[in-house]
């Protein structure tokens, strides 16, 4: 059975059960492993500023590639399992503090639902974005591009990725943010 390449982005910027933000990242990493995810690449932490700015403390971000031997679907479940085990509460809410936050990214060069449901939440405004969920897993995640708390620790692991829609590898979407795109980042000692 193939396993598919599976790109992870994890986040955390409240204490926990397991302690700091940087413990929680730790401790997902092992529970998706007891998930069945084999951990193959993880990238250095970065401090992150809160997004939208002022929405509260810096977060943990990090990058992961985990081999998967489940679909898509599956796979996010484990990734909302193990945010579960750690503490999350699915609220509704958005883009606020987490104690862990775990999105999946792509998976190899899949494309899901479609690719025309993949261009149409890629494009939408950052207002529109900010306000819409999408009610099922698009794939890749449709703000990926948008995001340096994603793109800097993913372009450590994975910077020859290429988007299956627009043809851009991880490197090219980090460069193209510039440095307003990765401002206040930075990798943690």
């Amino acid at each position: 059975m193939k396993e598919d390449v599976v790109l992870l982005a994890l986040g955390a910027n409240l204490f926990s059960s397991t302690g700091s933000p940087a413990a929680a990242l730790r401790a997902a990493l092992v529970a998706l492993g007891a998930e069945g995810l084999a951990l193959r690449h993880v990238s250095r932490f970065w401090r992150t500023p809160a997004f939208p700015p002022g929405s509260g403390p810096d977060y943990v971000n990090a990058a992961a590639a985990v081999q998967s031997p489940m679909g898509a679907q599956d796979t996010l479940a484990a990734a909302h399992r193990v945010e579960s085990a750690l503490g999350r509460v699915r609220d509704g809410g958005r883009w606020g503090a987490r104690v862990i936050d775990i999105d999946l990214l792509a998976m190899d060069d899949l494309v899901l639902p479609d690719g025309a449901e993949q261009d149409r939440w890629r494009a939408l405004p950052p207002a529109q974005a900010q306000q819409l969920t999408p009610d099922r897993l698009i794939l890749p995640h449709p703000r990926m591009q948008d995001r340096g708390f994603v793109l800097a620790p993913l372009a450590e692991i994975a910077p020859q990725w290429r988007h299956p829609r627009t043809g851009q590898t991880v490197a090219a979407m980090l460069a193209a943010l510039g440095p307003a795109g990765v401002a206040g980042m930075a990798p943690l000692a």
